[in-house]
């Protein structure tokens, strides 16, 4: 079977062997299509040991949404000049993990479609089953020919499966962890997601998730963030990070885990220039050469504060029973009333 590329994954692979010994690169699934296959390639750096936080990034779960998996290949960048003269940015890995899927849906991004080779969208491709909505977009099971379209109920896709491997085996077992899973198109605001999207009930981390962000807003009190459950938005039926938290809280009660989605609002690109809308790429990702390098460091102050949330979480996750209290009882009233 044939080896097909496409720029972000030529540009992958070039950082891969960059890199050498300094990450452990591996595949964690090959995806065929036609004559062709595709690798989806995990890249992750740093300690070794199951007590250290984790921090992992994803993109490209929708093919069109190409930015997503652009921006995580920009970031990986910056850390590989990094490494050749940041002693600071040792030390963190020393005590830390980063782990990176950037193209979770090779055969999207190759396409230029939402969905996989199979017509499935791997963003609704879980048992998750929405509350109090039955509209098309919140998933389907009519046909691949429709867009949002769930893929058989009896299994997951090849990607989304690969995607929950690599979330089970880094970020189940550590004490903390923060997944960032990237995607564009929604709206003119840049927001972050969490947990849930398939209801409106608020998820037990909703006190770590309050705390955080009051911790973000003290820092950068400029940012440009929207920080929600997603179900403030839409809700929708198998949602992959609602299924792993699920099945994180079944499994560990005592650690953290706060799986992200940063939505990158696109409608924005467009906005300026709305001729864009004809062509393939214009809703979900910026066409001109300017907008990408705005985009590829725009989130950089966002991705250097998760991380050093992550090594320093005591103002967000180390309540006592008051804390935990009040955090939620702000957030109820902040997102819920």
């Amino acid at each position: 079977m044939e080896n097909r590329s496409f720029p972000e994954l030529e540009q992958l692979q070039a950082l891969i062997e960059k890199f050498g010994d300094r990450a452990h690169c591996e595949i964690v699934e090959q995806i065929a299509y036609k004559d062709c296959h595709f690798p989806i390639h995990c890249i992750s750096m740093g300690s070794t040991r199951p007590d250290v936080p984790v921090l992992a990034f994803f993109g490209g779960v929708h093919g069109l949404e190409k930015i997503g998996s652009q921006v995580i290949l920009a970031y990986l960048e910056t850390i590989l000049q990094l490494l050749d003269w940041d002693e600071e940015f040792k030390q963190r890995l020393q005590k830390s993990r980063l782990v990176f899927v950037p193209i979770v849906n090779p055969v999207g991004v190759f396409r230029g479609t939402r969905c996989n080779g199979n017509g499935v969208d791997l963003m609704r491709n879980s048992p998750i089953e929405s509350v109090g909505t039955t509209r098309l977009y919140s998933g389907q099971r009519f046909s691949p020919k429709l867009p949002w379209y769930r893929g058989d109920e009896s299994r997951m896709e090849k990607e989304a499966q690969a995607l929950c491997r690599v979330v089970h085996k880094h970020l189940f077992n550590a004490p903390l962890s923060i997944a960032v899973d990237l995607h564009s198109g929604f709206g003119i605001h840049d927001r972050l997601w969490f947990p849930y999207a398939s209801s409106q009930t608020p998820f037990p981390g909703i006190a770590e998730a309050y705390g955080l962000k009051h911790l973000f807003d003290r820092c950068y009190p400029h940012h440009f963030y929207k920080i929600e459950p997603m179900s403030q938005e839409y809700v929708i039926s198998g949602d992959l990070w609602d299924y792993l938290y699920d099945d994180f809280i079944g499994l560990h009660q005592q650690s953290v885990f706060l799986p992200l989605t940063l939505e990158m609002g696109s409608w924005l690109w467009l906005r300026k220039s709305p001729t864009h809308l004809f062509q393939r790429h214009g809703l979900f990702h910026p066409l001109l050469p300017h907008r990408q390098q705005r985009i590829m460091r725009r989130h950089l102050t966002l991705f250097d504060f998760l991380y050093r949330s992550l090594l320093y979480p005591q103002p967000w996750t180390h309540l006592n029973s008051q804390q935990r209290q009040d955090n939620r009882e702000q957030a109820l009233d902040l997102w819920y009333a």
